[in-house]
């Protein structure tokens, strides 16, 4: 799974629209939709936000990106 991909993943589990995130972040929802859709990545701040919204460590949207990267270091080995 990408950043993205758990981004929205994290925000559909919690029951919120795109919108709704989009508004207490400062963003658009067209710019907040970009971001789960993979179109743009959102800067350091903007993630940081995006985590207090959705009431979640910000290493959550790395957390498999990080474990696949772990096995495929113990398959390699």
């Amino acid at each position: 799974m990408k950043i993205n991909e758990n981004m929205r993943a994290i925000r559909e589990a919690r029951g919120l629209k795109q919108k709704a995130v989009a508004e207490r972040i400062g963003v658009s929802a067209v710019t907040y939709s970009h971001y789960e859709t993979g179109l743009r990545t959102p800067d350091p701040y903007r993630l940081k936000k995006i985590a207090e919204v959705l009431q979640e460590p910000i290493q959550s949207f790395f957390e498999e990106n990080l474990n696949e990267s772990e096995n495929k270091q113990k398959v390699a080995n």
